[in-house]
């Protein structure tokens, strides 16, 4: 395990940044968010949740796949070139790297995405645990322990510090390049790491959603949860404004575009969400055709059926952005414990 200065994280920025891109969260106009780093921009590394995750750096909000260009009868197609240079995402939470294991799932699965599989193989994870975790929080639940993130190198701030460990060959690869600014820890320094990870998970285990319970959820009986009348109830306050969507670290949901440029067509590729009436239309209409079934399919693919085909992995990693994004509180916590008040299994 390895260390270095907080004061010297510039100095670790600009080592990465001399041979591939660095995203990092970086504050502007009081929001946090991940972006390309800069000499010029300031790393937040103390907000604990990013407005988004860094979910965009793997599937971004909006990508061209291909551009149609026409020049008299003659009609070219010049598709997109793949992610070739390489990245880090340096500060991503523990539930926000769990949110690209379940992005891995489906954009990894056959028949693979292959600009999703660029970007993975030539993107490297630095996860950075939690300090203080919120009461909006409720990673344990899924997995997740955020005091010892998974990602290619895991890191951890303690007091003026910065430690480093390695998990992956291209956690290793990134460390070779960096080595030089990096210092080797003691054992007594590695060991006061391990009751601060404690500490951590003691702070977990105080937050109000820690007991939060899965029982009913994840298993192919599903079917009495969807035809649970509690959803009419749940239901009506909700906006359908998708931004529990645009915050989730774990939806996948997108639409395909074409943009006409005049002497050819553009298209691309952008984030969509279950919870709009237009979502999935087609010619004949939708098959969701009210509010209250799009509400359903949004907590019944995240909590049965992606479970159901993924091994047991929730679409849900408890980071708890819809908790405090959603302007009438619809969020998964409420659903999960209004079934459970129920009784509703």
């Amino acid at each position: 395990m390895y260390k270095i200065e907080k004061a010297n994280l510039n100095a670790l920025f600009r080592k990465i940044s001399e041979t591939q891109d660095l995203i990092a969260p970086i504050r502007t106009a009081g929001q946090t968010n991940f972006r390309l780093w800069t000499e010029d921009e300031t790393v937040d590394l103390d907000t604990l949740k990013t407005v988004k995750s860094g979910k965009d750096a793997f599937f971004p909000q909006s990508e061209n796949l291909y551009t149609c260009v026409r020049e008299g009868k003659k009609l070219s197609v010049l598709p997109e070139s793949l992610k070739e240079k390489p990245f880090t995402v340096f500060g991503m939470k523990a539930c926000d790297v769990k949110g690209v294991e379940v992005l891995d799932k489906v954009f990894l699965s056959e028949p693979v995405d292959s600009f999703y599989a660029a970007r993975r193989d030539h993107g490297t994870i630095v996860a950075l645990a939690c300090n203080e975790p919120e009461e909006s929080c409720f990673c344990q639940v899924f997995g997740t322990d955020c005091a010892s993130p998974a990602g290619d190198v895991s890191v951890w701030i303690r007091e003026e510090e910065l430690f480093w460990q390695a998990n992956t060959e291209k956690g290793e690869a990134l460390t070779e390049a960096v080595r030089e600014l990096l210092t080797e820890t003691a054992e007594n320094e590695e060991q006061s790491l391990e009751e601060q990870k404690q500490s951590i998970r003691q702070i977990v285990q105080k937050l109000p959603y820690t007991g939060l319970s899965l029982e009913g959820w994840g298993t192919d009986g599903g079917q009495e949860r969807f035809d649970s009348p509690l959803w009419e109830t749940l239901y009506k306050p909700c906006l359908a404004c998708g931004t529990c969507t645009f915050v989730c670290p774990t939806c996948q949901c997108y639409d395909i575009k074409d943009y006409d440029t005049g002497h050819g067509v553009q298209r691309y590729r952008c984030w969509d969400s279950c919870m709009y009436s237009d979502f999935t239309m087609m010619a004949h209409g939708n098959n969701r055709t009210s509010q209250m079934q799009r509400f359903r399919q949004r907590f019944m693919h995240k909590l049965v059926y992606f479970p159901v085909n993924n091994d047991g992995m929730y679409s849900c990693v408890g980071c708890g952005r819809c908790v405090e994004k959603c302007p009438e509180a619809l969020n998964i916590v409420k659903v999960i414990k209004t079934f459970a008040k129920q009784g509703d299994k």
